[in-house]
């Protein structure tokens, strides 16, 4: 399995500031492990709930954590296309740039 990259500095430093907050998201992560969905699955719908919601840092993480869990890029991309019919042309043409940014091959460093 992929090494994820580390989180964004803002994630890190609001864990540092909020550490009770941070344990109480790792629980919710921890407890929507439970049940039959494998790992790459469960991140693809994760993925598919970030871009529903038009969340960009989630929707980056989820890309990130989607590969990590073995997503290939035609998963991502088809969850993208699925995503069309319910959120509308021009978001999900905002939600493909947002995948294109994440996706480690074709991720350009920012400035």
């Amino acid at each position: 399995m992929p090494k994820l990259d580390k989180p964004p500095k803002a994630y890190s430093a609001f864990l540092k500031r909020f550490p009770k907050v941070g344990e109480a998201w790792q629980l919710v992560g921890i407890a929507g492990k439970d049940g039959p969905l494998d790992a790459k699955s469960a991140r693809l719908v994760k993925l598919g709930i970030s871009i529903g919601t038009m969340r960009e840092g989630a929707v980056h993480a989820g890309v990130r954590k989607a590969v990590a869990a073995g997503a290939t890029r035609e998963e991502l991309y088809q969850v993208v296309a699925l995503s069309a019919g319910s959120i509308g042309f021009p978001a999900t043409v905002a939600v493909h740039q947002w995948v294109e940014e994440s996706i480690p091959s074709t991720r350009k460093p920012r400035s």
